[in-house]
């Protein structure tokens, strides 16, 4: 018997229903949510297990707090000896300003740390200042979107969803990426959606900017609790509603099988969560700690004491938000009267930050969470209005702990006058690589294919800074 070697064609005529099978089997995977949310394993060996984002909203100002520059203070009242980049607000621009703070070393590091971080300063051996921090926007919208996503310019997943869909939950019973008391503003739900990644990998938020935390502790999630029924009749209604669902649901319609989804955790939440928002089980040495007994630090001290709460109960990436809203004149935009405003949005934090690192440590979750500190910019070291400074994409700092991170180290410089990067320079892109590397995930392999390619949080750039991993 002779046998005939098929054409490519007629291989590809006799294959074809099977490569249609394996489309359909990546599909029906891909809208499974108990299987996508489950723990992944990472692509090797991490350093970091879960994140603790502190995110500034409004930008502080890295000479006045991590990054101090003796030629400013020297030149302080001159003109910039050099063009000034474009600026939010370049026509406003006075001459160098110094800053009014006193920068002390602190701990065996060594650390500059300005006076506005006392608390902070304390745990300077524990940081890894990255000082060579660089954006691509000046204004505010832009910029968060940067951070949050990569992209300023158009909607792309946020990092907590990036991590989530890397990495699943820990714990099944709670979001693998919540973000408290995130601000409405610039941005908004953009800073923590999953875009074109599957609906069970968006953020959680837990109130927003203006919302109380005495409010949150009691009701942090909204709709959580059933309203006059039972668990018994709630899982009967829950079991119709999900069987009319599916007769609806199709392969290529993931983001149903999503809400499906999403009903099953909130149920599954009833049971956990108000027992991880309960913080009178706390201590009252640990409420201190994070700053809960003052009213000026009770705010930010419950998100940094929730982080720690739900970090350690599984939850994979956190996001504590300090942000300004309709009606609160204290942030990190500081225009003009910088002395003020820094002054007084500093004590909000400084305690609770000083307070989570060293909980975390001592519990020992601080060598494999990795907490981020920082804002969508920096500041100018030319004066605006006066006494104030405006936005700086172009060099400022942000600081990591914890995780696979080089302590009491400093990455990164700027000029002599703190404007630009020029030593080690840090994009966006390049922290997002750092971080997905820090948990085990290659920034280049985290690929979800969309819109006929493969998108990444990094898009097509970012390098690993391996000089400052650990």
């Amino acid at each position: 018997m002779t046998h005939r070697i098929p054409s490519r064609r007629d291989l590809l005529r006799y294959s074809a229903c099977g490569f249609g099978a394996l489309g359909l089997a990546a599909m029906l995977d891909a809208a499974d949510p108990r299987q996508a949310l489950a723990a992944k394993p990472s692509h090797f060996a991490p350093r970091a297990k879960r994140v603790i984002f502190l995110f500034m909203h409004g930008g502080p100002s890295h000479l006045d707090t991590f990054d101090p520059k003796d030629k400013l203070t020297a030149d302080h009242g001159k003109p910039l000896p050099f063009q000034a980049p474009p600026a939010f607000a370049g026509n406003q621009l006075g001459k160098l300003l110094k800053s009014p703070w006193e920068f002390r070393r602190r701990g065996q590091s060594g650390i500059p740390v300005s006076e506005l971080f006392p608390n902070v300063a304390t745990c300077a051996d524990d940081l890894c200042i990255l000082r060579s921090m660089v954006g691509d926007s000046v204004a505010h919208g832009g910029a968060l979107m940067e951070l949050h996503t990569g992209s300023f310019t158009f909607t792309r997943p946020s990092m907590g969803s990036w991590v989530a869909y890397g990495l699943g939950s820990e714990n099944q019973n709670l979001p693998a990426f919540l973000t408290l008391k995130p601000p409405l503003g610039h941005g908004g739900a953009k800073n923590w959606s999953s875009a074109f990644l599957p609906a069970y990998y968006q953020g959680t938020p837990v109130g927003y900017g203006g919302s109380k935390a005495d409010e949150l502790m009691n009701n942090p999630i909204e709709h959580l609790q059933p309203i006059g029924q039972t668990t018994e009749q709630q899982r009967f209604e829950l079991d119709m509603v999900q069987k009319m669902n599916r007769r609806k649901a199709t392969p290529s319609d993931p983001e149903l099988e999503a809400r499906i989804q999403s009903f099953e955790l909130a149920f599954r939440m009833q049971a956990e969560a108000p027992g991880v928002f309960d913080i009178s089980r706390e201590s009252a040495a640990t409420q201190k700690l994070y700053g809960l007994d003052q009213a000026h630090t009770r705010e930010f001290g419950w998100q940094c004491l929730m982080a720690r709460r739900l970090t350690e109960r599984g939850v994979r990436f956190v996001q504590c938000s300090h942000t300004y809203y309709p009606g609160n004149d204290v942030g990190w935009d500081a225009h003009n009267e910088l002395i003020r405003l820094h002054t007084k949005t500093a004590s909000h934090v400084d305690v609770p930050i000083a307070g989570l690192l060293k909980d975390l440590k001592s519990r020992g979750l601080l060598k494999d969470t990795l907490v981020l500190w920082g804002g969508e910019f920096g500041r100018t070291p030319v004066a605006q209005a006066g006494d104030g400074r405006d936005h700086n994409p172009y060099g400022y700092t942000m600081w990591m702990a914890g995780a696979g991170v080089k302590p009491g180290f400093i990455y990164g410089a700027t000029d002599d006058y703190g404007y630009h990067a020029v030593q080690d320079r840090m994009h966006i892109h390049d922290l997002h690589a750092t971080l997905l590397h820090l948990l085990g995930l290659d920034h280049l392999r985290l690929t979800y294919p969309y819109a006929g390619r493969n998108f990444r949080l990094t898009d097509v750039a970012g390098n690993v800074a391996h000089k400052m991993c650990a």
